[in-house]
């Protein structure tokens, strides 16, 4: 079995993480390394690599995992001014950790084009 991802380990409480928000689908920790005031990681509980998984995942759940995503973010009170959701994708695309995770990333203005 291969070694656990840390987001395994927090998910499975392993590793300690200041968790803001879970349920049954989904779970929503603070980034160790903010990019802004506000900087939330979500993951499913159900562990998928990366986006290009979605493609074959149920619907019932990319859909589930996605309105945790935006209930994260309306409870952290970001809806007002708004916020930047970001999921990396691949070597080009920045994603470090092979678990399929959002960034809910605001409390300031973001600036364009991201990358």
């Amino acid at each position: 079995m291969p070694e656990k991802t840390i987001f395994e380990k927090i998910r499975d409480k392993e590793i300690k993480s200041e968790i803001v928000f879970e349920d049954d689908v989904a779970i929503a920790f603070k980034d160790v390394n903010p990019q802004a005031p506000v900087h939330i990681l979500v993951i499913p509980r159900q562990r998928l690599a990366g986006f290009p998984e979605l493609k074959s995942a149920d619907p019932t759940f990319v859909g589930a995992f996605i309105a945790r995503v935006a209930r994260v973010a309306g409870e952290l009170g970001l809806e007002k001014d708004g916020y930047r959701i970001v999921f990396n994708s691949g070597k080009n695309g920045q994603q470090s950790v092979d678990y399929l995770h959002a960034h809910i990333i605001g409390g300031r203005q973001m600036g364009w084009p991201p990358g």
